[in-house]
């Protein structure tokens, strides 16, 4: 009976989700490479550094951007590290390159390009946001029941050789039905671990429900949000853009501990507001800094070290990357794409491994029916 429940459940839940589950994995499988492909195919992300130049600090590349396009609002800006360019938003969806080391502009790009299309299908089917997001995360909700009541039916009956044969190998030349399950049931079974930790970050990425209970059944501990604000009586000996660049080269120097060269800097709005620095850009992961504008004291809503926290708080800060397959380089993007490939044609040949066993069973049924009429 369990397992009939089981088959049961695998059907239907992938009869229900198939498509869904389709473009979500060839739309991650092309995201997957999405900074490699940009790197070849976009000259603008690269600022080849002259020997002995130096990052120019936010407040010259500020200037020079509201010099080129005075009626801008500069509100960020990223460093990419060496020889990459540095990049910010302008009004309306455009992105600004410039070269970190000399100011000079070098591209304006339409933020809605093809990988932003494809990023847009991933995360919401090109649906209204709320609509798509919720649909999304649904159905990947779906998809780790199906990983889970799928492993139960690829469990092989016996463990001998002949099980493990037909459980680890596809049989290349064999006849389209039976390499078509083949396909299904062993290539199902070697994505499993990439597929679970996709679904798994994922929906840690889609419920707020889900993510709060790992958080809790990990260990952590619930704490009240803490507003990063400065303190405005230090405020009359201070210029906001030396502050802003002190705290940049701060950043760098002293607190950054990975990818150095690699920062977001914030500017203020407000005399109350902290100056943001994000540091420690690797593996998918990042630290969020606050400094206060006049003292330039890290505030305490400011994220610590990746060391220095428990295992609840790695699971939550590790989730992009262990979900985008950034924690082990080239490596793991190419797993995680081919992982996502199988994921792509799981609901394909299970609709045809389907379709196949309804064919036998209409032709069962037909035959049982033309006995009795010769009867």
């Amino acid at each position: 009976m369990l397992k009939k429940i089981n088959a049961w459940l695998h059907l239907w839940l992938g009869l229900l989700s198939g498509i869904i589950v389709v473009v979500v994995s060839l739309t991650g499988c092309i995201l997957v490479f999405e900074q490699e492909i940009k790197s070849f195919t976009s000259p603008w992300l690269h600022a080849e550094r002259v020997k002995g130049a130096a990052y120019l600090p936010p407040s010259q590349i500020h200037d020079a951007v509201k010099k080129a396009f005075p009626q801008n609002e500069v509100h960020s800006i990223w460093y990419h590290g060496e020889n990459r360019s540095a990049h910010l938003s302008l009004a309306g969806d455009s992105m600004l390159y410039i070269n970190p080391y000399s100011a000079e502009i070098l591209a304006v790009v339409d933020h809605e390009d093809f990988f932003h299309f494809i990023e847009e299908g991933h995360l919401y089917l090109w649906l209204p946001h709320e609509v798509g997001r919720a649909i999304v995360s649904w159905a990947t909700l779906v998809f780790f029941i199906l990983l889970v009541t799928g492993i139960i039916l690829w469990w092989p009956k016996r463990w001998n050789k002949k099980g493990a044969q037909q459980s680890f190998t596809i049989r290349w030349k064999a006849r389209f039905k039976r390499l078509n399950y083949d396909l299904h049931n062993v290539l199902g079974f070697y994505s499993l671990i990439v597929a679970a930790i996709v679904a798994f970050t994922g929906l840690m990425m889609g419920f707020s429900w889900f993510n709060k209970a790992v958080f809790s059944l990990a260990g952590g501990e619930v704490k009240p949000r803490v507003k990063a604000v400065s303190d405005t009586t230090l405020a009359s000996n201070t210029v906001m853009f030396k502050q802003v660049d002190k705290a940049w080269h701060k950043g760098m120097t002293e607190i950054g501990e990975h990818n150095k060269d690699q920062i977001i800097i914030h500017f203020p709005d407000e005399p109350s507001e902290a100056i943001y620095v994000c540091v420690d850009m690797y593996m998918g992961t990042w630290r969020d800094v606050y400094l206060d504008q006049y003292t330039l004291e890290q505030l305490p809503a400011s994220n610590p070290r990746i060391k220095d926290i428990g295992k609840a708080d790695w699971i939550r800060r590790m989730n992009y990357g262990l979900h985008v397959g950034e924690t082990g380089g080239i490596a793991t993007k190419i797993l995680y794409f081919l992982a996502s490939l199988i994921c792509a044609s799981l609901p394909v040949t299970g609709f045809i491994v389907w379709g196949g066993k309804n064919k036998k069973s209409s032709n069962k049924k037909s035959a049982k029916h033309l006995a009795r009429q010769l009867s």
